[in-house]
């Protein structure tokens, strides 16, 4: 007995190094503070000699975190061994996650006046009068008090992260439980302002710094309960408008308005104001040069990462021009985003959907996908495990959207964690338990996911199921006797579905005769497989890839060449642009991607 009080009290820890080049922001945080509040133990963070409470989102986001460093995570108590392994799990699957922000490709320009470089975080042309922004804050007394004004700001970023069809509905849920953490031990809205102010100066100087406008946003909604409005004066008349930052919620007042660009001074190009205004498509840059208002139009190129404070008149012709070019593309594209993509010489390519819930999967309706070439399965398995109704009812919404769809197993353990699924650390997770290894290990987890999907496909035709991380014959063989032993337990037919695997381990290459006697379909992974072949981790802190390397194309081709079987893509390269045609030279007709791709890829497609 005393030895295990011993055990239990002393402190144990496990050193994470963030990877992601976004660092370890606040999107991230408050996914990894969810699971740590899931164990009954003290939790701590220690970098450079501060340490915080590693299940406060704010705390943690004061450590300024960002690629490359590494920080001590410190657990004490009965649950202590149970939460770093699970931690340690989802801080691998966020790294893993965070995909890198893909900025506009500055293109070369021929323009004769002076002009100012920027950075761009939304491509796109405006030709107007610069304006300054300009707000007040007007006061209205209220009645409600100080915890009612807490409770509707929650609900607010609650209905946000519900309403917003894409991925950048987590800001609104991150800033839920940045506002959730801060509050905790306040009951004054002077109080909240003290601790705001403290808060969001730890970021000073910081890669997090640009987070500081969710601080002042989450004041901002609170404010706005207790009667204090910040009234933004906007114009009535065409103008881009010039600040030194903008909060995340005046994105959506932008879009309504005459604003037809933005210019930042104090932003970043991750900040959440960035990422909503890349969202929204308004053409804007990133200048650090103060500048003021003017009576007569500038030109803000994002496309070429310019303004022209006194263009000629040559020089508004051509951006008048390229500006047309550039609506006429969009518009047709979008137009034609529900019309199938011919190439040239009439042979139609499949554009379809990667989806990872229902909203995503309605969308992906909206934007002209064709099918789903890859259901992410992950969205149902959270904190609880879901039951067969549950998990059916989603797959039954999702399959009557489309009548081609592609349902892709269960993809967790090794970095992507899940506090029901137990499994022994590993120091490396990308080469451990996940994916299609499972079957082994949690059979009673697939057999309840193979069960909801047969169920759902009872009434449903072309359904597709695809195992991921298939690295032998014997894994595909053994997972689909599994999927056939399921379906005779529970007595279903699902003689009308097909059984496919993910390419994505490179052992794969050499199988492809083979595999061709055994599966219905393929689909090629290339974010993992690109990995894989070049043994360099993703979100690796100094290492990293060409995405458009000859030796991906070499593996594609080979794959290509040798199977007799259909052959699909899905992973990122599927919405390159640069790679759309040597991908159609290589003979692949079916594209999956995000939903927000589609009107663009098909026309580039129509265009070869």
């Amino acid at each position: 007995m005393n030895f295990f009080k011993k055990l239990f009290s002393k402190p144990l820890t496990r050193t994470l190094t963030v990877t992601s080049s976004n660092g370890f922001h606040l999107r991230p945080i408050a996914q990894f503070v969810n699971t740590a509040k899931a164990y009954n133990t003290e939790i701590t963070a220690t970098f450079q000699s501060k340490t915080v409470n590693a299940k406060a989102v704010n705390t943690l986001l004061s450590l300024n975190l960002e690629k490359g460093d590494s920080f001590e995570l410190v657990a004490k108590g009965s649950q202590a061994i149970e939460a770093l392994d699970s931690l340690e799990k989802c801080f691998f699957e966020l790294m893993h996650d965070d995909k890198e922000i893909i900025l506009p490709e500055q293109k070369p320009h021929n323009y004769q006046s002076n002009l100012l470089h920027a950075k761009s975080i939304t491509a796109g042309i405006a030709i107007a009068p610069l304006y300054t922004l300009s707000q007040q804050e007007e006061y209205k007394e209220s009645h409600l008090s100080f915890k009612e004004a807490i409770t509707l700001a929650q609900k607010e970023l609650e209905n946000l992260y519900t309403s917003t069809k894409d991925e950048n509905a987590n800001i609104y849920l991150a800033q839920k439980e940045l506002l959730l953490s801060i509050v905790e031990d306040i009951d004054t809205l002077e109080a909240f302002e003290h601790r705001i102010q403290k808060e969001s100066q730890a970021l000073e100087r910081g890669i997090l710094e640009s987070k500081r406008v969710d601080y002042l946003d989450i004041l901002q909604r609170v404010k706005h309960h207790l009667g204090y409005n910040n009234v933004t004066k906007l114009p009535n008349t065409p103008s881009i408008l010039v600040a030194d930052d903008l909060l995340p919620s005046d994105i959506l007042r932008l879009e309504k308005s005459q604003i037809q660009g933005v210019i930042l001074k104090d932003t970043t190009l991750t900040s959440h104001t960035a990422i909503l205004l890349r969202a929204s498509g308004m053409p804007s840059i990133i200048l650090k040069q103060s500048l003021s208002d003017t009576k007569t139009s500038v030109i803000l190129d994002a496309d070429v990462g310019v303004l022209l404070l006194k263009p000629t008149e040559e020089d508004i012709s051509k951006a008048q021009t390229q500006q047309t070019q550039n609506q006429l593309y969009k518009q047709k594209a979008y137009k034609k985003r529900l019309e199938p993509a011919y190439t040239k010489t009439g042979k139609q390519i499949k554009i379809l959907a990667n989806v990872s819930d229902v909203t995503s999967a309605k969308l992906a309706k909206e934007e002209g996908a064709e099918g789903i070439g890859l259901l992410r399965t992950e969205f149902l398995f959270n904190a609880v495990k879901p039951t067969v109704e549950e998990q059916q009812k989603a797959y039954e919404e999702i399959f009557t959207l489309f009548t081609d769809i592609t349902v892709r197993t269960l993809d967790v353990g090794g970095d992507k964690a899940l506090p029901y699924v137990k499994l022994p650390h590993e120091d490396n997770p990308f080469l451990g338990i996940r994916g299609v290894r499972l079957f082994k290990t949690h059979p009673q987890l697939l057999e309840e996911q193979l069960l909801a999907i047969f169920k759902a496909a009872q009434t449903s035709k072309n359904i597709k199921i695809m195992f991921p991380m298939i690295a032998t014959i014997e894994d595909f063989v053994e997972a689909k006797s599994f999927a056939y032993n399921v379906a005779d337990k529970y007595k279903l037919n699902i003689s009308h579905i097909l059984f496919g695997m993910m390419i994505e381990v490179p052992s794969t290459l050499f199988l492809i005769s083979e595999f061709n006697k055994v599966v219905d379909f393929y689909s090629i992974g290339t974010n993992d497989l690109t990995q894989y072949l070049f043994a360099i981790e993703r979100t690796h802190p100094t290492l990293s890839t060409d995405t458009l390397s000859p030796v991906i194309f070499s593996a594609l081709e080979k794959i290509l060449k040798e199977s007799t079987k259909p052959v699909s893509i899905c992973g990122e390269l599927a919405s390159e642009p640069k790679a759309i045609e040597k991908l159609l030279s290589l003979g692949l007709e079916k594209f999956s991607m995000s939903a927000k791709n589609i009107s663009k890829i098909k026309e580039i497609v129509r265009h070869l």
